[in-house]
């Protein structure tokens, strides 16, 4: 059969990419996607390698996590420490039970051991003539590090344990990692002193279990519990899992209390569903449930795979959802004078990250939650996906709540506020409101505008506040002078901020018709804007007739547009930047490129540049860059673990690109 060459890019591609982030995630402790996103990129290569016959030793489809780091001892595993396949649903568990029958030749229920898959470390200890002698970490599941000076360390873990027996070996596998109270207390400490607080229980282990220092890793208490055996010479044990982890307990071994056994599938999920159910009550992290053939004898018969082990399957929770309370609502003021709500919260550690507040986008949508200042609430936080606010837990519903009430005045400015058609809110104080002026000169100086690097959210909140600059052009009115009497902006800092206000005057019409903040007018409108108006001029005398004859333009965004720049204070402003210096090159807009004109949609990651590279290089050359994928699409771009996006584009028979032939339609 005759592989394609989009597949095989496509393949070499998912295999460099999982590899990073493998190394990432195994070795430095330090991922940087959602382990969903992980197993989507991992799955999609699995398929691919199955659908075209692509599968290889070196394939990291095959291997279980990183090679481990040169700075630790390397260890041989004598029996590999293999990784775990996974299911995210109840009927992925009954799957897996039916494959374990055919393998077994059975129609009789199988018993299972039914345990927590505790977000940690995994660790092999092992144990010569009863006496410790090595602890090291998984690694890539052949080789990992030597970690015993940091394990001796860890108080629950015995150093020594009774043998009946001489010349023996034995192999304890767990998982390390740090209780939620333990990790909380780390953190309460750090906060007092002014250090960097942790992210997360599970990185906090994994950093601490490979310090150099075994006298600092001390410090942190951290906890291992037992999740089976490896080497086992000269010690008879039992041959089910259940009464192992018995005689583990016997021999000093911490054992999860919530490991169960249970008599076939529907005993499985059950488990699974009451586990879940306890998440939160639980003192540690936990991302699913383990379940495994209890039998060590139908282990060997149903065998395994160069990653994973046939008898056992990873059951791995949905996103997770925290209980929480309102403490109060703010209603911030964005830079048109939009009145958004949020929600202050009684902080929860939810995703992966401390949440303590989330948008609720408008009044439509507290009243949709029936939301009052003190109800209990349940917050969604799926990976990296914005926190928000999912219903009011109405069994907890007190009577001592306050009703939220639309503001009358803005809170920063106090002018009026009125409504904006069926939903939004707006405070009416424009240039007047402060809270307006900081948000419009947040987004001046942000990347996609003018791009003024180390003038972030503070820097601009504290000049507004000092009277330093009141709009855009006062930007460029600041000196060193000036700037060195800002408290934490040092010379040095001073300089560099000097020099990126003085580049970000070299600039392109369509980046600076977008820094004005034009309501209804993003990157996109810009662009098309102009394209049609390379003459700065032009546009400032286009009439709504005028702009509505330019494609996904209509009558409200034409408005928009001719309101603003019928406002004395706007074209000043326009004339004062021109007259600092910003500045662009005329016609800067090219449409020799088969994509100008086109509406595209990116989707997944690509490797050449990042998403926000790519949309500007599709907007320098005329093209449309859209969120969605619609039947006006024209093309999708896709790069590694591309879903839903590339699902849809499908099913509407929109044409895609993967990135190696986007990078061929720009270059031309």
């Amino acid at each position: 059969m005759s592989i394609p060459e989009k597949i095989q890019r496509e393949v070499a591609s998912l295999r460099k990419v999982i590899n990073h982030h493998n190394r990432l995630y195994h070795a430095l402790d330090n991922p940087e996607i959602p382990d969903s996103d992980y197993d989507s990129l991992v799955e999609r290569l699995e398929n691919l390698e199955r659908e075209y016959g692509l599968l290889s030793d070196s394939s990291p489809s095959l291997s279980v996590g990183s090679a481990p780091l040169n700075k630790f001892a390397e260890v041989q595993h004598q029996i590999p420490m293999l990784s775990l396949d996974k299911v995210f649903e109840e009927e992925g568990l009954r799957n897996f039970s039916k494959r374990i029958n055919k393998l077994l030749d059975t129609d009789k229920q199988v018993s299972y051991s039914c345990e927590p898959k505790i977000d940690g470390i995994a660790v092999s200890l092992f144990y010569k003539d009863g006496e410790l002698k090595q602890a090291s970490t998984r690694g890539d599941g052949k080789t990992g590090e030597d970690i015993t000076h940091n394990v001796l360390g860890i108080t629950c873990i015995p150093k020594s344990i009774k043998m009946k027996k001489t010349k023996t070996q034995l192999e304890v596998r767990g998982e390390i990692f740090l209780s939620k109270l333990d990790f909380n207390e780390i953190n309460d400490k750090a906060r007092k002193e002014g250090q960097k607080l942790f992210v997360n229980p599970r990185n906090t282990a994994a950093g601490t279990i490979r310090q150099l220092d075994p006298e600092r890793a001390a410090k942190v208490p951290l906890r291992m519990f037992c999740y089976g055996v490896g080497v086992n010479q000269g010690i008879s044990l039992p041959e089910n899992l259940g009464e192992i982890f018995d005689e583990l307990k016997k021999l000093g071994f911490p054992v999860n209390k919530d490991i169960k056994t249970a008599s076939g599938i529907e005993g499985c999920v059950n488990y699974c569903l009451d586990l879940y159910s306890r998440r939160d009550l639980l003192d540690y992290e936990i991302d699913g449930a383990v379940i495994k053939v209890d039998s060590l004898v139908s282990q060997g018969i149903i065998g395994e795979n160069i990653k994973a082990p046939r008898w056992a399957i990873a059951y791995k929770f949905p996103a997770e959802e925290k209980i929480t309370k309102v403490l109060d609502v703010e209603f911030q003021v964005g830079r048109t004078g939009t009145i958004t709500p949020v929600a202050r919260l009684e902080p929860v550690f939810v995703g992966g990250v401390t949440v303590s507040n989330t948008t609720l986008h408008n009044m439509d949508e507290i009243q949709r939650l029936g939301l009052s200042i003190g109800d209990e609430v349940i917050v969604r936080r799926a990976g990296d996906v914005i926190p928000k606010v999912v219903r009011v837990v109405e069994s907890k519903k007190k009577r001592k709540t306050t009703s939220i009430e639309i503001p009358s005045h803005c809170s920063v400015c106090k002018s009026p506020i009125e409504k904006d058609g069926a939903v939004l809110l707006r405070c009416t104080g424009g240039s007047l409101c402060s809270a307006q002026r900081k948000e419009m000169l947040k987004h001046f100086a942000s990347r996609s505008a003018l791009n003024i690097e180390g003038l972030g959210t503070k820097l601009i909140e504290q000049f507004v506040d000092e009277g330093l600059i009141k709009d855009a052009a006062d930007i460029f009115k600041l000196n060193s002078s000036v700037l060195i009497q800002i408290d934490r902006l040092g010379k040095k800092s001073a300089e560099n901020l000097l020099a990126s206000i003085e580049k970000s005057k070299n600039t392109t019409l369509p980046k600076f018709i977008y820094a004005l903040g034009i309501r209804e007018v993003g990157e996109a409108t810009a662009q098309a804007l102009a394209y049609r108006y390379p003459e700065i001029d032009d546009l400032l005398r286009a009439t709504v007739e005028d702009l509505e004859s330019i494609q996904d333009i209509g009558p409200t965004v034409s408005s928009k547009i001719v309101a603003f720049f019928s406002e004395i204070s706007n074209l000043d402003l326009i004339k004062r930047l021109i007259e600092v210096g910003v500045e662009w090159p005329v016609k800067s807009i090219t449409s020799s490129s088969i994509l100008s004109g086109k509406t595209i949609v990116l989707t997944g990651t690509l490797e050449s540049f990042s998403r926000q590279e790519a949309k500007d290089r599709l907007l320098a050359i005329g093209a449309k860059v859209s969120g969605s994928v619609s039947k006006n699409t024209d093309f999708v771009v896709a790069g590694l673990g591309a879903g839903s996006k590339l699902t849809k584009a499908s099913e509407l028979g929109v044409k895609t690109f993967d990135e190696q032939e986007f990078l061929t339609l720009l270059s031309q």
